[in-house]
């Protein structure tokens, strides 16, 4: 079959890699001039004799846990180098800074007695080991953290964390999500060699080993089908030029919102449904600083703290070596944000000067050592998983004939991340093999 793909994130490039090896022919259709989709790399533009970085940097944190078995494979099948190591995770409370990895240092962790403190780590267990997310997802995880770990664990660390990230929607949140989150969890967190931007290049070169074409700066305006194919209008981004191709089928791995803009011919009521389902956009402000920020060494910082304007901050640079960044140390201001949020139509100082007050009590003395800052927003990222998620999670098969959709609002219950990316690529490359 002839089958293009609309998106070059890692959805789109493992679905190409799955199809050119059942023998199909592959068109890869991507509007950015690189592939990765939200885990893109970027270097930055470095004043004349000072060194550039030798790796790339997403503009928004990645990483990988050591059971992302569909990611892990795929590098493995491609002979991709990659790097494993134990970075410490921690959570902000109270104007200091804790470590909260490990079983040890829940039971340990001083700001809550210890009865709270076991109740907390029998909870923590019980989701981990427990194999079954199916029952959990009839529950929102703000009540049944309460009922089970008690008030003042949930809020002390919980519920700040739950705020910071969801914002309005925290206590609607299916405890089949939490649950992801604490099964998933790894002592070691892996990264690809060189940076995602690396790693995604890597399997586009193989993708055109197996025959595959890729076409970048390319924008997909328009899909219609009919009985016998599938019409896809594009344009080259540089000379505005149209053209149309027909295809056997055709993977969008585009979210929802911009699924809907391309298809004209959607009935309403699927796209009225596809459209209710809610997510959040994401804003990273990226610090390169001459000294480390987090001190302690401290990799993912969880601020734990509802008037926080900062989510986490992620030192990246305490998870890979600074010597990839020119010994910059890169740091990583993250949020999940509604796409129309003040801070998204913010330009970087005014940012900064909003995060200023937090990082200030962190680190007093940080702003002497800014080499430079990027910021990098995106208009969706994150889902919003309500109970019973599983009831409206939308098929890859959509009412127009050979036209499929692939996005991270079908990865369920798993939390969104490349791993998830590239097993949902490999699930409709199947699907479609399979029509």
């Amino acid at each position: 079959m002839k089958i293009a793909i609309v998106g070059a994130g890692f959805t789109g490039l493992s679905a190409a890699f799955e199809l050119l090896d059942r023998n199909n022919e592959v068109f890869v259709f991507e509007k950015d001039s690189q592939p990765g989709g939200l885990a893109i790399g970027f270097k930055p533009p470095q004043p004349e004799g000072i060194k550039k970085w030798d790796w790339s940097l997403e503009k928004h944190y990645h990483h990988w846990f050591s059971n992302d078995s569909s990611v892990l494979d795929l590098a493995n099948k491609i002979n991709y180098k990659i790097i494993k190591k134990g970075p410490k995770t921690s959570i902000y409370v109270e104007g200091k800074i804790y470590q909260l990895d490990s079983p040890l240092h829940v039971l340990t962790f001083p700001k809550l007695s210890l009865n709270d403190r076991v109740r907390m780590a029998m909870v923590l267990g019980f989701l981990k080991f427990d194999p079954f997310w199916k029952p959990l997802e009839k529950f929102k995880t703000e009540e049944f953290l309460l009922k089970t770990m008690g008030g003042n664990a949930y809020r002390k660390i919980w519920e700040p964390q739950l705020k910071n990230k969801f914002g309005v929607f925290a206590k609607d949140i299916s405890l089949a999500w939490f649950w992801a989150r604490i099964k998933k969890r790894t002592p070691n967190l892996i990264y690809p060699d060189g940076g995602f931007l690396k790693f995604a290049q890597a399997l586009v070169k193989e993708c055109e080993k197996k025959g595959g074409k890729f076409f970048f700066d390319t924008e997909v305006e328009e899909i219609k089908s009919d009985d016998n194919n599938v019409k896809v209008k594009f344009k080259e981004i540089e000379n505005l030029k149209f053209k149309i191709e027909n295809f056997d089928a055709v993977v969008v791995t585009l979210p929802s919102f911009f699924f809907t803009k391309i298809t004209p011919d959607l009935p309403k009521e699927y796209k009225d449904r596809l459209l209710s389902l809610k997510g959040l956009g994401a804003i990273n402000l990226v610090l390169r600083l001459k000294e480390q920020f987090l001190k302690d060494g401290t990799y993912w910082l969880s601020i734990c703290d509802t008037k926080s304007p900062i989510m986490a901050i992620v030192e990246h640079t305490n998870f890979m070596d600074k010597k990839y960044y020119n010994n910059e140390h890169i740091v990583y201001l993250g949020n999940y944000l509604p796409f129309d949020h003040e801070y998204m139509k913010m330009e970087k100082d005014q940012l900064l000067k909003i995060y200023d007050p937090i990082l200030k009590k962190i680190n007093p003395n940080y702003q002497l050592s800014i080499i430079n800052s990027q910021l990098f927003k995106v208009p969706f990222a994150q889902p919003i998983i309500p109970v019973n998620y599983s009831k409206i999670v939308p098929p890859f098969e959509t009412p127009l004939s050979n036209v499929y959709l692939a996005n991270i609002q079908q990865v369920y219950p798993w939390d969104r991340g490349t791993n998830y990316a590239v097993e949902l690529g490999q699930k409709v490359a199947a699907k479609v093999s399979d029509a």
